[in-house]
């Protein structure tokens, strides 16, 4: 299952970007406007014949790098105990799809340092995904995992009216407790 949609690469990070890394090596780029419509699904019949099929073999190496991407995440969530595919897919796994997808888009760049913007978004993605995987980081408030295996540390064992170890759920210092302390 693919976490992210053409629509969604097409407003980030948009059909220009796409069309300079996802287009055919030793070839003319496939135009930004073509390719934002191939994206949204919209009518391509303007273009001649040769220019919409670069801007389909475009959109299967941009499918590639989403899928490659969802494998990615599927891996580390199973590793969680998640149920697979994702439905709905929340917003967070949405932008780690397009951030490591977008990586995959840009192997041939030569600058790949840590103050790209790209290649910190895929490390922040990595990270985050590791500390998923481990159940240090949570999807959200949704998330069904992190709701029924809770920290046993702080998991109420005394019952439903025990608190803070009171047999009757009161207050730890209650006035009677409090008057030597005049």
């Amino acid at each position: 299952m693919s976490y992210i949609t053409h629509a969604d690469l097409a407003e980030r990070p948009g059909a220009l970007e796409l069309a300079q890394v996802a287009s055919d090596e030793h070839a003319d780029e496939v135009s930004a406007e073509l390719l934002d419509a191939a994206l949204r699904g919209a009518d391509t019949s303007a273009w001649p014949d040769e220019q919409v099929q670069a801007a389909r073999r475009a959109l299967a190496r941009i499918d590639d790098a989403v899928q490659d991407a969802a494998a990615l995440i599927d891996g580390y969530l199973a590793k969680r105990g998640y149920a697979l595919p994702l439905s709905p897919v929340p917003s967070l796994v949405q932008a780690w799809c397009r951030a490591i997808a977008r990586y995959l888009l840009h192997k041939n760049r030569r600058s790949m340092d840590d103050k790209d913007p790209i290649v910190r978004d895929w490390r922040d993605a990595q990270r985050l995904l590791q500390q998923t995987a481990d159940g240090k980081f949570s999807l959200g408030a949704d998330d069904a995992v992190a709701v029924h295996q809770t920290d046993a540390r702080f998991a109420n064992q005394n019952g439903p009216d025990q608190r803070w170890g009171q047999p009757d759920g009161g207050r730890i210092f209650s006035r009677d407790e409090l008057r030597a302390w005049r």
